[in-house]
């Protein structure tokens, strides 16, 4: 019998990572940012990359979404649903810790 793993839910006080079996690595062919897991190959747009280089463990979402609604001139209400929604849904694929 398979154990299920208990779904991590993403909050303003989670301080993501990147798991060791994750990595972004640049491209030079495509001139674009992948991110790297066994057997999986992920092509992020910019501002994916932008959330997930900010995924160091030891930043808060909540700073993660101040931080890039600084940076793209952004009120961070409306930025701090999709960014959430982002690390939820990498959460959930396991390429994301909480």
């Amino acid at each position: 019998m398979m154990a299920q793993r208990e779904r991590a839910v993403v909050s303003l006080r989670s301080a993501p990572s990147l798991p060791r079996h994750v990595r972004i690595q640049y491209d030079s062919v495509r001139q674009a940012f992948a991110v790297l897991s066994p057997e999986k190959v992920f092509w992020p747009n910019e501002i994916s990359v932008d959330i997930l280089r900010r995924c160091n463990g030891q930043s808060t979402v909540g700073h993660i979404i101040a931080d890039l609604a600084a940076e793209y001139d952004a009120e961070e209400e409306a930025v701090a649903a999709d960014i959430i929604a982002f690390l939820q849904e990498w959460s959930d694929k396991l390429l994301v810790k909480l």
